[in-house]
Parts: structure tokens; sequence; C-alpha cells
């Protein structure tokens, strides 16, 4: 992707909603209700379905979905206990809506809707995508705008120009599968279980990085990513190898391919984008090895970085609470037949 240099004006101004918000994520397999206040987090309730799906070893949308209705009311009213508030006292409910498994989806946007009319306040729908980029709101010293953003997880690899709030361009991404589908299909491969980023990491540990030579992509000036053929060199390390793979070597060498990857495609992006600050979210956000290996290149580089919270890099509805204050603030809300989209650009 050929990008030039933005130009960078004045830093954006960041108004925020002056009430309590509730926010919802279903996207997926994590149910997720937050109550948020301008930039302040009051409380943030994850009701998790890893062990769920872990005997598929990946999700199943109609059982996620089933789940969400089982767990939605509870995670709420969890959410309004530790938030130690009031229904009467919220401003407003937010919900994601796209893009996502459209059953899980259907489940946190009917409860917002029921909630919004009920309490007669705004209801506003959100993109996954957009809490992820946001998410980083909650840290006490918030980047400012413009900046890079580096999201990575199951689903998405991408480098983001974040020039203001709801201003957003992609300028780097994968051309094929995501890193967080490359962890999760190295750590089937290795009868590491599920979910792979974190079982990827855990035996990485005690692994040589450079055990294993393992493909890294695209190769050239470029910032996007390709991950497809990590996977089929894992699956042909597994093969070959048999019984005497070192599995803590291949983890580790897995690991090393993708991380290394995305600390150089994101350098090079800072470069290309004339920026001087880089954040990193989303779920392979998590990794340790990623965090530590970015917040060095950026150190190095003279570069701020930022990351949220681990409890803020995978699903959570406290991110899509950060992203609807400052859409709230500037008088945005849907109707009463907001849907839902399984997929939908940034």
């Amino acid at each position: 992707m050929d990008v030039q240099p933005r130009y960078v004006g004045a830093p954006a101004v960041l108004t925020l909603f002056d009430r309590p918000i509730l926010a919802i994520e279903t996207s997926c397999d994590e149910t997720s209700a937050a109550i948020v206040h301008g930039r302040t987090v009051l409380s943030n309730v994850v009701a998790s379905q890893i062990a769920m799906h872990r005997k598929w070893g990946g999700v199943v949308p109609e059982a996620a979905a089933r789940a969400h209705v089982e767990a939605i009311l509870p995670v709420i009213e969890e959410a309004f206990a530790n938030a130690n508030i009031d229904k009467s006292e919220l401003g407003a409910v937010a919900a994601t809506n796209r893009p996502g498994l459209v059953g899980a989806l259907s489940v946190g946007v009917t409860a917002a809707k029921a909630i919004a009319y009920s309490l007669r306040v705004p209801l506003l729908g959100v993109h996954h995508l957009e809490g992820h980029l946001l998410s980083t709101l909650a840290l006490d010293a918030p980047p400012q705008f413009p900046h890079v953003c580096l999201i990575v997880s199951g689903g998405h690899t991408e480098l983001v120009d974040v020039q203001a709030p709801g201003k957003y361009r992609i300028v780097g991404q994968t051309r094929d599968d995501a890193a967080g589908e490359a962890f999760d299909k190295g750590a089937r491969l290795l009868g590491l279980g599920y979910p792979g980023g974190f079982a990827i990491q855990q035996e990485a540990n005690s692994g040589n990085p450079h055990r294993y030579a393992l493909p890294k992509g695209l190769s050239g000036d470029t910032i996007d990513f390709s991950f497809s053929g990590v996977k089929t060199a894992v699956l042909r390390l597994t093969e070959k190898e048999g019984a005497s793979l070192n599995v803590p070597d291949a983890a580790a060498s897995l690991q090393e391919a993708i991380v290394s990857v995305l600390v150089e495609r994101a350098l090079r992006a800072m470069d290309r984008m004339d920026s001087s600050a880089l954040t990193l979210v989303g779920g392979v956000a998590a990794n340790l090895e990623l965090r530590s290996r970015l917040a060095a290149a950026c150190m190095q580089n003279g570069y701020t970085f930022a990351t949220p919270p681990l409890e803020f890099c995978t699903d959570n509805a406290a991110m899509i609470g950060l992203a609807a204050s400052y859409r709230l603030a500037r008088g945005e809300a849907d109707g009463w037949d907001l849907d839902v989209y399984p997929n939908a650009e940034l």
C-alpha cells in the first residue's frame, strides 16, 4: 500500500459525554457490560465463553448467541452494582452493532434498545474496531491525535492513521489472515488448545525463538501483512518433525515470526506517515512480547507509545463506552430501527 505522509495540524480536541453511559459488547464470545463516564470506567464486567468453546477448538456462533442470552442481564446488573449508580442516572446506552457474529450482536443490541427505550435515553450503535482504536482513552495519559494505531486481533490486523476521533484511514492491512488467526491455528497444530494466543505465549516462555525458521510473509518495502504462509509452515513443520518436534521452540519461533513483522511494519508506517506516536490495541495487544518489543522500539526511535491495560485489549464493553462518549457529545444517536451488520468496514 503506497501511503503518503498526511498533513498534521493542531491536535484534535476531545469533548466527551457528560453523563454515565451503559455500554454493551457481544460481538463474538464475550458478554460484557460497562458503565463509562467521560474517560472514567466505573465498571467493566466480562463473562467469558472460553471454557465452553475450548472443547470445539474455536467459537461456535449458535452456541455463542445462546450463551449471550443467558449472560446478558446478569452482566448488566453486575455492571450497575460495581459502578454503584442507579439506572436513573444513565445518560445513554451504547452497544456494538458491527461487525461480528450476527446472532451475538443481536443479543446486545436488543438489550440496549430495551433499556434505552425504558429509560428514554439516547441509543447508539458503535463499530467494534472503533472501540479498540479508542481504548487507549482509558489511560491516565491518553495519546494525542493524530497518531498511528496498530490493531491486532483474531479477525483484524491493520495499521490505521487515527487523525481524530471518528476520522480513520487504514494505511496497512493483512492481505489474507489476521495475526490472531495465525496464533490460533498454530496453537491447534502444536496441540496447545484454545485460545491460541495465550497458549503460544505461555509455551514460548521456555522456547528458543530461533530454533525453527518460519516465514514472515510479504517482502519488500510494504506496510501490509500476510500470515497465511506461516500457518502453512507450522503445519509442514509438525508433519516433518513428528514426535521429535520441540513444542516450546516451535511456539517461540511462531511468536517471533509474527511479532517481529508486526514491529517492523509498525515502525515503517511511523516513518512513512511522519508520525511521532504509536498505539497498540486489540486482543493480540495482550501479548507481552509484542507489547515490550514495540515499547522498546518506540523508545529507541523517539516515538511515544501507548497500549491499554490488558483488561481493555480483549473484547470488552468499556472500550465501546469510550468510543460512544465522544459521539454522544457530538449529538449522535440512532433510532429504534438500529440494526446489526456482521461485516462492516471501519
